[in-house]
């Protein structure tokens, strides 16, 4: 994983929420990004309203992404592409954002673009795993 930044905020002080918590008729799916017709917010909103009333929790929210091009550009254009999907994640309420790597050319210009894509995912209260070729760094 990567180097979490100091929390004041101790473990044991989410215990009494955690305790209070109740279960809800809810079932959890897993959204795969190609279904998102759009992440604006609009979207997003609307998208939340049919989650609710379907009895619905998105908990994951699964990308594919390539980094198949040894160019700057492109790798930045994917990595703006999954922060796209991060955010989107963050706003309907998944904890997860799994990125399924197909390909990488670069993998010195690709780890430290994902690995501050995993620091914004955790400061946007979403988990970024990767599965695949790539690794964060540590």
């Amino acid at each position: 994983m990567y180097p979490r930044a100091m929390s004041t905020t101790s473990p044991a002080e989410f215990a009494p929420t955690i305790e209070r918590c109740r279960p809800a008729d809810v079932t959890p799916v897993t959204l795969e990004a190609t279904a998102l017709e759009s992440t604006a917010p609009d979207h997003l909103r609307a998208l939340n309203r049919e989650f609710a009333q379907a009895g619905l929790s998105p908990v994951e929210l699964t990308v594919t992404a390539q980094f198949d091009e040894d160019c700057s550009l492109a790798t930045r254009k994917e990595i703006e592409r999954i922060r796209r999907y991060v955010r989107a994640g963050a706003f309907l309420g998944v904890s997860t954002v799994s990125v399924t790597i197909e390909r990488v050319a670069t993998p010195e210009k690709v780890r430290p673009e994902l690995t501050a894509c995993a620091e914004r995912a955790e400061r946007d209260g979403v988990v970024l795993e990767l599965d695949g070729p790539m690794t964060l760094e540590h």
